[in-house]
């Protein structure tokens, strides 16, 4: 296979809106909106509360949105929270984000979602052992984004599109089935703004936020995408807006058709609601739409992570092995090097430990890139800026405040998880230092 580095201007060019607004679309829709509604019943009965955390969730997802839309077109470059927060504060704080999203933001979610497939392929087939079908399902998808950056746009919007055609049918024939005598209430109660506020709407509302997570996808790929300074905003605008929409409306067909007694607390009210709907049949067939949904996340985090390693290996020499590409533009290794982690993380199922020791790492990367808007436009008001955040500042500050929210909540859930994600961030900060220096002194060698 043959091997080079490949410039910014040679990757231009190959990926529109519409694929890159896929990406973000199948990063986003994954398991979470097929079971969070079991747990957020649990504290609450009210149609008008359940509906209000799905589209308070998408509001923060459009913050989130709108602020890196901003960051994109101002700094036009693969890479992500790594490129961002390098650019905004130092490139130690990138070096930071960009080792965290290495592990945990891709290769342990992506592992996470392969074993998920199994799981579920096995409801289908019962004779397919679920490890095997998670080993295959990351060979065969990291094997196609190992063709060319065309195959993979390809390959992404093709599933994504029939993801999103067959969430549309199942919407379509729910509303036509549906028993609308059935004795529910989309109006608010009397209590609704005292729910609203409590502790447990804003514990609800984290299930919510972890179904809308991957919006930020296409910042991953900018040097892929036509126009990046233009289109990666649109893209994660319109990605997040369609995943609103479909969300609502899923959490209201299952609301609509089984008994709130039967989904609260059940991690499956999507097979629960679909059995009410078609029968036995049901349970098969959103097993199946969640397959396909899987397939669609393991394509897009299996196109976007490796092109956060093939920046870093750019910037960093020790690391210039990870910014190899092929003839068509594919970053082989960092590609290969994510299979491998991905691999390992569901032969030793160690990967649920990562989860769960780097949410808050994942959280906090989240928070300081979204603040960057506001100190991009302290530190350099005259740059150019193809797209400006809509009623500045308030989506940057809304998005910190819940995520900062988010980070004391997991704090006090998980002290000690919290504290070596803390501490965790310190090292690989401090870890900069010495590999510059090293860096530094290697370039002066050669001069």
């Amino acid at each position: 296979m043959p091997a080079r580095h490949l410039s910014h201007s040679t990757c231009k060019s190959l990926v529109g809106l519409p694929t890159a607004a896929a990406l973000v679309v199948a990063n986003m829709i994954g398991t979470g909106v097929f079971t969070s509604l079991g747990f957020q019943l649990k504290d609450f009965h009210s149609p008008f509360i359940i509906i209000m955390l799905w589209l308070l969730g998408g509001v923060f997802a459009l913050c989130g949105a709108l602020s890196y839309a901003e960051l994109a077109g101002a700094l036009p470059r693969s890479g992500g929270e790594y490129h961002f927060l390098g650019r905004i504060y130092h490139p130690a704080l990138g070096f930071m984000a960009g080792m965290v999203s290495l592990v945990a933001g891709f290769s342990a979610p992506t592992a996470l979602a392969a074993m998920a497939f199994g799981k579920y392929l096995q409801g289908i087939f019962p004779h397919i052992p679920p490890q095997g079908a998670s080993l295959v399902l990351v060979t065969l998808v990291s094997v196609v984004h190992l063709v060319s950056i065309r195959m993979s746009g390809l390959f992404q919007t093709i599933v994504t599109i029939i993801k999103i055609a067959l969430i549309a049918t199942f919407l379509i024939m729910g509303f036509s089935l549906v028993q609308w005598e059935k004795p529910i209430s989309f109006f608010p109660p009397p209590n609704a703004w005292q729910a609203i506020f409590s502790p447990a709407f804003a514990i609800a509302l984290m299930f919510a936020m972890f179904s809308y997570s991957g919006w930020n996808a296409a910042v991953y790929i900018a040097d892929e995408i036509q126009s990046p300074e233009k289109n990666v905003g649109k893209a994660l605008l319109l990605g997040t807006a369609i995943v609103t929409v479909l969300y609502v409306l899923l959490n209201s067909v299952f609301l609509l058709t089984a008994p709130i007694p039967a989904l609260e607390g059940q991690l499956d009210v999507g097979r629960i609601a679909s059995k009410y709907l078609f029968g036995n049949f049901g349970g098969l067939l959103i097993s199946g739409l969640i397959c396909l949904s899987i397939v669609a996340s393991v394509s897009a985090m299996t196109w976007a992570g490796p092109r956060v390693s093939a920046a870093m290996g750019t910037d960093h020499p020790p690391l210039h092995w990870l910014a190899l590409r092929t003839s068509k533009g594919v970053p082989w290794l960092a590609t290969v090097f994510q299979y491998a982690l991905v691999v390992l993380l569901l032969l030793t199922t160690s990967f649920e430990t990562v989860l769960i020791y780097a949410e808050f790492a994942l959280v906090a990367c989240c928070l300081l890139t979204s603040l960057g808007v506001i100190v991009l436009r302290h530190t350099q008001p005259d740059l150019p800026r193809p797209f400006q955040c809509w009623a500045y500042p308030l989506p940057p500050l809304l998005f910190c405040a819940i995520s900062l929210l988010t980070l004391v909540y997991s704090a006090f859930k998980k002290p000690w998880e919290s504290l070596a994600s803390l501490t965790t961030l310190l090292i690989l900060v401090i870890a900069y230092f010495p590999i510059h220096k090293f860096q530094v002194g290697t370039r002066a060698q050669r001069q």
